[in-house]
C-alpha cells in the first residue's frame, strides 16, 4: 500500500536535505508561469491529444487491442512514450486544478487509459512495435527499440497519478504495476543482463517504487544504472558514449553523448544514490555536473552542441549557430538538477534550473500553446519559412515554431513540465521553508513537527526583481529565499508589527530569516535585475570577442526585426541600457557604419513576430 500522504510532486525522496513541496502545497496564481500554465491546461493539451489521434499514434494501442497489428501502425518505434507523456501531463494538470470526476480532463484522461489498458498483454507487457507476429520479437532491439525507455514514460505517468488521484479507479497505477513486475522479472539479477539504449526506464521505476512502496522497483532501477558502461549495447557510428555504455556512471567525468539519454540516466542515478544512501555515487553525479555546467552547457542553459547525435560536444565546444539544444534535453537537465538540490540543498542546482526554464522551456512553446520548438539555436542566420500548420515537421527544419514534429517528444514533455511546474518552487526541512523559484504562489504546508506554514508570494518577476512575502499564519520558523548569483546588492526587509529590519543579502546562494512569524508580517526580497553585459568563457572558441546581454534570469537576444538589418551586420559598440522598458544596446552596422541604438527580447521571445534572423552572442569587434 503507497502513502497517500506524500507530497503531489514528481519527484519524493525518502531521503536526502529537502522535502519537496507538491501541487497539494504551492500553487501558481499568476504572473509569467502562470500565464503559461493557463495556456497549457486550456490549448496545449488538446492539441496534443488531437495530434497523437490523427498522426495515428494513439489509434496504435486500439490496433494492438483488435490483434491487427503490425498493419496499420503508425509512428516511430517510440511513439507509445508521447501517449504516456500525456497521460502524465493530463494527472499533473487534473492535480493542479482540482478537476472534479466529471471534468473534461478526467473524462479524457480515462479514455485513454481505458485504450491502454485494453492494449496490454495478459503478462504485463505493453508496446505496439513488437512482440506479435508480423514484428520483431520482444525485447530483440534494445539498443533502439525503446520499449524500455515507452515502460520508463508509463511509470511516470502511473506515479503523477498516485501523487494526484490515487483512488481514481481508473486502471493505470495497476497498468504500470504489471509492466514493473515485467521488467523486474525479465531484467532482474537472474534475468536478462541488458540496458535499454534510451535511458529512462531507470527514473520511472525509482519514482514508481517510492510512489507505491516497492523496493524491488528501485533495486530494479539501480541494476540498470549499474549495468551502464558495459558495452553491452555494441558499438555505433557516434560511439558508445551515444548510450552512457562507455564508461560506468561512478567514472564518468561528464554528462557525454546523447543529452536527454545522459540528464535522463543522471536523474535516476541520483534517485538511487538517495534511496540506497550511497554517498560515492552521489558525489561522482555532483562532480559530472559541475564539469557539464562550466563546459558544456549554452549560456541559456540549453544543452546539446550536435545535431548528427543530438549530443553533448568535448569540453568548450559551445558553437551558438550550431547549438542544438534540444527542448527535451533542458527538461531532463532540470530533472537532474531537481534532484541534487533535494539531495543536497544546494542553491546552484535552483540557479541552473531557473536559467533553463526561462530561455529553454518557455522558449519552446508558440504564444497559443500550439506551436513548439524542437531545438533552441542561438544563433539563427537564416529567416526560415513560418512552418505549414497542418503539415508534421522534421527535427529542427523551422526557424519559427512547428505544430508537431515527426519525432515529437518535445510537446508532451513540455506539458508535463508545465502542468507540474508548482512542484519545483519551494521545499521543506525541519526548521521551515525554502523558495528556489519566483512566481505568484500560494505557499501551505506543514513542517514535521505540526508547524502550519502559509504565506502568498507577489512578484512581477522576471520583469522586476521585487519579491513580498505576505505571511498568513503565526509559526516560528525558518524561511529561505535563494539569491540568485547575478543578483549583486540584493536586500531583504522584515516588516512585522510596525518595525522594520534590513540587510543585505549578497548572492551566496540564499537569504534565510528565523523568527516567530505573525499572520500579516511581509519579507520584501529585492533582486537588482538590470541588464548586463556577460564575456564568454576565454576557452569557447565560437563566441570569443562576443557578449551576451542578460537581464536577471533571461537571456536577450538581438532580433534583424528590430535591428533593421540582418544580426550579421552588427557590432557593439557600448553598454546596454533600459530605457521605456526595454533593453537597448548600441550597435553599429558594419555596412553602413552607423550606430543605431537596437533593442533587444527576452530570448524566450524570439520568432514571435514571423521569420527573422537572430543571435545571442554579438560581436564587439
Amino acid at each position: 500500500m503507497f502513502d497517500t500522504t506524500t507530497p503531489a510532486a514528481p519527484v519524493v525522496p525518502t531521503r536526502g536535505r529537502l522535502r519537496p513541496l507538491g501541487l497539494d502545497e504551492v500553487r501558481i496564481t499568476g504572473g509569467f508561469w502562470g500565464d503559461r500554465q493557463a495556456v497549457n491546461g486550456t490549448a496545449t493539451l488538446t492539441h496534443i491529444e488531437s495530434r497523437l489521434e490523427s498522426e495515428g499514434w494513439l489509434p496504435n494501442f486500439d490496433l494492438a487491442a483488435a490483434g491487427t497489428l503490425p498493419a496499420g501502425r503508425r509512428g516511430r518505434e517510440f511513439a507509445d512514450s508521447e501517449i504516456y507523456k500525456y497521460l502524465e501531463a493530463l494527472a499533473w494538470e487534473i492535480g493542479r486544478t482540482d478537476a472534479a470526476a466529471d471534468d473534461d480532463l478526467e473524462r479524457r484522461f480515462r479514455r485513454v487509459v481505458d485504450r491502454v489498458a485494453a492494449a496490454q498483454e495478459s503478462d504485463g507487457y505493453l508496446n505496439t512495435m513488437f512482440g506479435r507476429e508480423g514484428q520483431g520479437e520482444r525485447w530483440s532491439a534494445l539498443q533502439w527499440g525503446h520499449e524500455l525507455y515507452c515502460l520508463g514514460h508509463l511509470f511516470q505517468a502511473a506515479v503523477a497519478r498516485v501523487r494526484t488521484r490515487p483512488d481514481a479507479g481508473d486502471g493505470l497505477i495497476d497498468i504500470a504495476r504489471r509492466a514493473a513486475d515485467l521488467v523486474c522479472r525479465e531484467f532482474g539479477a537472474d534475468g536478462r543482463d541488458a540496458i535499454c539504449g534510451h535511458a529512462e526506464v531507470e527514473v520511472g521505476l525509482a519514482e514508481l517504487g517510492r510512489a507505491l512502496g516497492e523496493q524491488r522497483y528501485v533495486d530494479q532501477a539501480a541494476l540498470f544504472v549499474e549495468r551502464h558502461g558495459r558495452g553491452s549495447l555494441g558499438e555505433i557510428e557516434w560511439g558508445r558514449s551515444y548510450f552512457q555504455d562507455d564508461v560506468s556512471v561512478r567514472d564518468a567525468e561528464a554528462l557525454r553523448g546523447h543529452s536527454v539519454r545522459a540528464n535522463y540516466l543522471s536523474s535516476a542515478a541520483v534517485d538511487v544514490a538517495a534511496e540506497l544512501s550511497d554517498e560515492s555515487l552521489l558525489a561522482a553525479l555532483r562532480s559530472q555536473w559541475d564539469r557539464t555546467v562550466e563546459r558544456r552547457t549554452y549560456v541559456t542553459g540549453g544543452q546539446g552542441s550536435h545535431h548528427q547525435d543530438e549530443a553533448f560536444g568535448d569540453d568548450w565546444e559551445l558553437p551558438p549557430d550550431r547549438a542544438y539544444s534540444e527542448t527535451c534535453a533542458g527538461i531532463g537537465s532540470i530533472m537532474f538538477s531537481w534532484r541534487l538540490l533535494l539531495a543536497t540543498g544546494e542553491a546552484q542546482y535552483a540557479d541552473l534550473i531557473e536559467r533553463t526554464l526561462f530561455n529553454v522551456v518557455a522558449t519552446s512553446p508558440g504564444d497559443d500553446g500550439r506551436s513548439f520548438f524542437y531545438a533552441n539555436t542561438l544563433h539563427q542566420r537564416t529567416p526560415g519559412i513560418p512552418a505549414d500548420p497542418d503539415a508534421t515537421s522534421p527535427r529542427a527544419s523551422s526557424s519559427l515554431r512547428a505544430p508537431w514534429f515527426e519525432v515529437s517528444c518535445c510537446p508532451p514533455n513540455v506539458a508535463r513540465t508545465f502542468a507540474s511546474l508548482a512542484a519545483y518552487l519551494a521545499t521543506a526541512d525541519d526548521d521551515g521553508v525554502q523558495v528556489h523559484q519566483y512566481a505568484p504562489s500560494a505557499v501551505r504546508t506543514t513542517l514535521p513537527d505540526g508547524r502550519v506554514v502559509a504565506f502568498d508570494v507577489e512578484t512581477g518577476y522576471p520583469a522586476d526583481g521585487g519579491i513580498r512575502i505576505t505571511l498568513r499564519a503565526d509559526a516560528e520558523f525558518t524561511l529561505t529565499l535563494r539569491v540568485p548569483a547575478w543578483a549583486e546588492g540584493a536586500t531583504v526587509r522584515v516588516h512585522s508589527g510596525g518595525e522594520v529590519e534590513s540587510s543585505e543579502a549578497a548572492p551566496v546562494g540564499s537569504v534565510s530569516v528565523t523568527r516567530a512569524f505573525r499572520a500579516g508580517d511581509i519579507v520584501d526580497l529585492h533582486l537588482p535585475i538590470v541588464a548586463r553585459a556577460t564575456a564568454p568563457h576565454p576557452m569557447v572558441d565560437a563566441v570569443r570577442g562576443s557578449v551576451v546581454i542578460e537581464r536577471g534570469p533571461e537571456v536577450l537576444a538581438l532580433e534583424s526585426i528590430d535591428l533593421g538589418a540582418d544580426v550579421g551586420d552588427a557590432v557593439v559598440v557600448g553598454d546596454p541600457v533600459e530605457r521605456d522598458g526595454h533593453v537597448v544596446l548600441p550597435v553599429r552596422h558594419r555596412s553602413t557604419g552607423d550606430t543605431v541604438d537596437t533593442p533587444l527580447i527576452a530570448y524566450h521571445d524570439w520568432a514571435r513576430r514571423g521569420p527573422s534572423t537572430m543571435r545571442v552572442w554579438i560581436p564587439t569587434t
